[in-house]
């Protein structure tokens, strides 16, 4: 905590501020410079002598993905500061990408001056709105902003409360130019020190954890569907003991890395393994469809895949929080329980009433022990057949996206590494091994989200000097460059492997299924998707950005020794990329 000296109302209402920031540890502010916050800037910089350490992003889009990774690694929200309301448009699509993804992040934006005598000609005048947050209403968990510098240490604290409470989201503060640009007059008091930043979790039910436990005890196959889970403390663990516990197949939605996909119960990926559910407990979920029904892409149709007359159960906070514009909470699943509360603190109750009810019938510990054997017999078959299936087309060039995970996995399996966001399309989940809840926060959540979200994971793993791997689509990139810059300008270490098909392939993809179904010309299906006629080079890009780059390799038998190459500098403490051309799936 900075201290003011000889007067201690000598200063700047954008002190408090810092203050306030400096209260509640954060690690870290992301921004692109703008002249409505100036006052905070020199409050950051003069006075809290900057700490924590500002860093400077080319697009405040890039400033709220680091935030948004960074939170979903470690656990901790960022603060981000946004321009006024350009700065804030600029962002508002990361924003309601960490909204969606329940990810806590700290957004201080500012406005005016509101005084309409101080407001400068022009530009004070086009970049000010009224109400600025009702622009990001709909998808951060709050907003602010306070008329005076008394109003700050209320909300802010406030804002703090609930941007961590589950389930999390971006919270949205606005601060006056004129409120910061001030002097400071008076006292403004912050709150005390005793004062508890978020409250408890809440417990669900335990008459629902009952009925839960009931209802798991009496099923043939059940299943469990994590989606966030892991994301909470010993969430990994507890997850690994209920599956074990009931003998239980578990479906890790990849929104965070829940279960361990090489445990004999992990049955993620394997559709035909659900075929005889009869009983799902969905667990902190938001979408129950995507993983238990099979979609025919062209006609957009869904049919389940688990029986028709499965009970379905939940236990988490899919009511909570949804926002009333966007859907991204996804079709309602009918439930016979629902428990609403944090699976931190219910889980653990499920398993010790679960415990309970299976040592007392022995017919019951019978059941769990061969239905966990025969999860595990087809857990196995079908790891081998994914093993074998990856070395199909192994000479290929471009290589395959099978023999690129592999590749990038015999260099990094012996390194205690982290994989930022993308899977390769879910393959590596197929071929590597994530044993540790820290291996992997979570997919990315579209184009133009995966590359600032991969600096911000790596940011949260630097201290602990872990392998942070990227694997890096190059569509995403072609949004983001100037990221590279970021990276390389703040150190952050990370290895950057291109997943380049030179092309935005996933809507080719669907222009394909058009064409097939309406007998249009299939070899014109890549206009408007590709990236090639000139194809972008991006280890070039890298280097000019002051990253390390080497590639485009598009012989597989290069990778190896490029890869190595590339470790050694992120060993040193600095990113680097290699540029790996690959097939279209």
């Amino acid at each position: 905590m900075t201290k003011r000296t000889e007067d201690k109302y000598r200063g700047w209402q954008s002190d408090i501020i810092v203050d306030l920031i400096q209260r509640y540890g954060f690690e870290y502010i992301t921004l692109n410079p703008g002249a409505s916050f100036r006052g905070l800037h020199d409050s950051l910089i003069n006075y809290g002598k900057n700490d924590p350490p500002m860093m400077l992003c080319n697009h405040e889009e890039i400033a709220v993905q680091i935030a948004h990774g960074y939170a979903k690694a470690s656990g901790k929200p960022m603060a981000v500061i946004l321009h006024n309301l350009v700065g804030m448009l600029h962002a508002t699509m990361a924003i309601y990408y960490a909204y969606m993804d329940r990810v806590p992040i700290f957004i201080m934006g500012a406005t005016g001056p509101m005084d309409e005598g101080k407001r400068r000609p022009h530009i004070d005048w086009t970049h000010t709105a009224l109400v600025q947050g009702n622009a990001i209403r709909d998808y951060v968990k709050w907003d602010y902003q306070p008329t005076s510098i008394d109003g700050v240490p209320e909300s802010f604290a406030r804002a703090y409360s609930i941007m961590t409470t589950q389930p999390q989201g971006p919270v949205y503060m606005c601060y006056d130019a004129a409120l910061q640009e001030a002097p400071l007059t008076k006292e403004v008091k912050l709150p005390p020190a005793y004062a508890v930043p978020t409250p408890s979790p809440m417990m669900p039910d335990p008459q629902a954890i009952g009925q839960i436990a009931e209802r798991l005890c009496a099923a043939d196959y059940p299943l469990l569907l994590p989606e966030y889970m892991g994301r909470r403390e010993g969430g990994f663990e507890n997850l690994v003991t209920l599956a074990e516990t009931i003998g239980a197949g578990v479906w890790d939605i990849a929104n965070a890395l829940n279960f361990p996909n090489k445990h004999p119960l992990c049955i993620s990926l394997d559709k035909e393994a659900l075929r005889d559910v009869d009983c799902v407990l969905g667990l902190d979920i938001k979408d129950f469809e995507k993983a238990t029904h099979e979609l025919e892409k062209t006609k957009r149709e869904i049919t389940p895949i688990v029986k028709a007359d499965a009970d379905w159960m939940e236990m988490g906070f899919a009511e909570v929080n949804i926002s009333k514009w966007a859907m991204d909470y996804c079709r309602m699943q009918p439930c016979s329980v629902r428990a609403l509360g944090d699976t931190s603190l219910g889980v653990p109750v499920l398993i010790e009433v679960l415990q309970q009810r299976i040592a007392a019938d022995p017919a019951l510990q019978a059941k769990i022990a061969e239905r966990k054997a025969r999860i595990g017999k087809r857990h196995d078959e079908t790891w081998a057949k994914w093993q074998q299936d990856a070395k199909k087309d192994w000479a290929a060039a471009p290589m395959t996206t099978e023999r690129l995970a592999l590749e990038v996995w015999d260099v990094i399996k012996d390194e205690d590494w982290v994989l930022t966001a993308n899977t390769l399309k879910h393959g590596v989940r197929k071929l590597w091994d994530f044993d540790k809840p820290y291996r992997h926060p979570g997919i990315e959540l579209g184009t133009s989200t995966q590359i600032g979200m991969s600096m911000g994971v790596a940011l949260a793993h630097k201290k602990a000097g872990r392998l942070v791997v990227d694997l890096q689509p190059d569509g995403d990139l072609m949004f983001d460059a100037g990221a590279l810059w970021v990276a390389a300008k703040y150190e952050i270490p990370m290895l950057i492997v291109m997943y380049n098909n030179r092309a935005y392939y996933n809507d080719w993809e669907h222009q394909i299924r058009m064409a097939r179904q309406r007998g249009t010309d299939i070899n014109k299906a890549h206009i408007g998707m590709d990236l090639f006629g000139p194809e972008p080079d991006f280890g070039a890009l890298a280097r000019s950005m002051g990253v390390y780059g080497e590639g485009p390799f598009e012989d597989p038998k290069d990778v190896r020794a490029a890869l190595l190459r590339a470790i050694e500098v992120v060993k040193s403490g600095k990113p680097a990329l290699i540029d790996t051309v690959t097939r279209h799936r």
